[in-house]
């Protein structure tokens, strides 16, 4: 697990970053005016078409099925700026998302948050997907929704993030198919 707040790396038990601090706690104080209840599709800046979202439910809904014990979220909004990345994981782990299927918790959350304002866009996740994604994983997912970002062709961005986002994660189970079946454990 990395730090949201400075991106070192930690433990996935510690209660506190070693390195900068960083706690729920603080994350808690720094989001208080945020609403805790939310939708898996949270589009507070007003980035997805009308025309665009029934499109990026259905992929939503799609990215589920493909991938049962996962779920992804979307967020847009503003005011997180350079905490953008703090954010989301306070999001992940203290947001009620109304929707969320009952068989399913925030542990195997993708979220998606983009904030307009501030240029930023990140991905995080949930304690279930540690381990399956990384950083350069990151930048190549959210690198396929640039250009469209910077067109303000927002909700094709997003199609483009949960479609690098399946490939990566189709990708890493072939993966530790392979391993398994030669012996060497995932």
């Amino acid at each position: 697990m990395r730090c949201p707040s400075c991106v070192q790396a930690i433990h996935a038990g510690a209660s506190s970053c070693p390195h900068c601090g960083f706690d729920l706690a603080r994350s808690d104080e720094r989001f208080s005016d945020f609403p805790r209840s939310c939708r898996l599709l949270e589009d507070r800046a007003g980035l997805i078409r009308s025309a665009e979202r029934k499109r990026v439910m259905r992929l939503m809904s799609g990215f589920s099925a493909r991938f049962p014990q996962l779920s992804f979220a979307l967020h847009t909004g503003s005011g997180a700026g350079k905490d953008l990345r703090e954010f989301g994981f306070w999001l992940i782990n203290r947001a009620s998302f109304e929707d969320l299927p009952e068989d399913r918790d925030a542990s195997g959350l993708v979220l998606l948050a983009i904030d307009a304002d501030a240029h930023m866009a990140t991905l995080c996740w949930g304690y279930r997907i540690d381990g399956h994604l990384s950083e350069s994983d990151t930048f190549q997912i959210l690198s396929r929704a640039h250009a469209y970002w910077v067109e303000e062709r927002y909700g094709e961005g997003v199609e483009r993030v949960i479609e690098q986002l399946a490939f990566v994660l189709v990708r890493r189970s072939r993966k530790a198919r392979r391993l398994e079946r030669k012996g060497g454990g995932a």
